[in-house]
């Protein structure tokens, strides 16, 4: 852990005022919820990523006390659990020990894997979800009053629609699982992305306490969480709490393994001259098209496994390189 330092204060400072205005901008813009949610963790990233825990903690701090002083004390706390996330990420992202306590070289350091690191960022977006539903009253009664507002609005464009109660009642239990799950998969999409483009920024300037990843050869899911998948599957049938709890489970998990997929994808095309248009029509087909996403899923599921990041010494010269446990 680094010492803290007066422009290392002033940085977490920052971050933490940040990422409390915009978890404010969250709060104000309901429907940019998850966009402004997801940009908050960015703040904290980087200053994790880039300076270390104890910078982390005090973007943290202030971030809690900003948002107590311009809202509430529930506000404050709502800041801290969202801001606690990318601190958390960040911490394990920075983990490393000497590779020969996992059988490898003794002048090389093992950074702790993406795939465990994907596997807490899944965990969390779901618990993430999961509070703001029960916070906001998400159930039954609030999806048939949107379903029921949106129907108005139709009927008062098209007045000589005839709509069926029937379909709409079904669209009303449909929809009560499809918003936990979409919200889980957008979540998870947004915090990675946060990720990536904070170890891009730290990169740059040359603070990066971890070494760059290797994307589509390390990016793979925690084999463990195939067994999380499947129980959100099976739970979800269960109806009532426990089908929402497991409709966000599976949303956010769904992504990681989709995720895991994509990179899959791109790890196996390396080298090919059909490469870019083939992952191109890949990208276009699944904007559209729900059955190659599936297919995605299928890769992700498939190809699970972890690749350590190994990096020298400072007193070595050997390169880094990734290898699968």
């Amino acid at each position: 852990m680094k010492k803290l330092n007066a422009k290392e204060l002033g940085i977490g400072a920052l971050a933490g005022l940040t990422a409390a205005l915009l978890v404010y901008g969250a709060t104000v813009q309901p429907l940019l919820f998850i966009l402004f949610g997801a940009l908050s963790a960015l703040p904290i990233m980087i200053v994790g990523l880039g300076w270390g825990n104890m910078a982390v903690i005090i973007a943290v701090v202030v971030a809690g006390i900003v948002g107590t002083g311009t809202q509430s004390v529930y506000f404050g706390l709502f800041v801290v659990l969202l801001t606690l996330i990318p601190a958390w990420l960040s911490h394990l992202a920075n983990l490393a020990r000497p590779a020969s306590e996992l059988g490898g070289p003794d002048n090389l350091m093992a950074w702790y894997p993406l795939s465990d690191i994907m596997l807490h960022l899944c965990g969390l977006a779901a618990v993430v979800i999961i509070v703001a539903g029960a916070v906001m009253g998400y159930g039954a009664d609030l999806v048939g009053q949107v379903v029921d507002a949106y129907m108005a609005a139709v009927n008062q464009q098209s007045p000589d629609l005839q709509l069926n109660p029937a379909a709409i009642a079904k669209m009303k239990s449909l929809m009560l699982y499809m918003i936990p799950i979409a919200w889980g998969m957008i979540w998870v999409m947004m915090l990675l992305a946060a990720y990536y483009v904070a170890t891009r920024i730290v990169a740059a300037s040359s603070h990066n306490l971890r070494p760059r990843d290797d994307i589509p050869s390390s990016l793979r899911m925690n084999r463990n969480a195939i067994f999380v998948f499947l129980a959100a599957i099976v739970a979800i049938f269960f109806g009532g709490v426990l089908g929402l709890v497991a409709a966000a489970v599976l949303g956010a998990f769904g992504a990681g393994f989709i995720v895991s997929g994509f990179a899959s994808l791109h790890y196996r095309t390396r080298g090919k001259d059909w490469r870019l248009p083939v992952l191109i029509i890949c990208y276009l087909v699944c904007f559209f098209v729900t059955l190659p996403l599936f297919i995605v899923l299928v890769l992700g599921l498939y190809d699970t496994r972890k690749a350590i990041s190994l990096t020298p010494n400072k007193n070595a010269d050997t390169p880094k390189q990734d290898t699968k446990i």
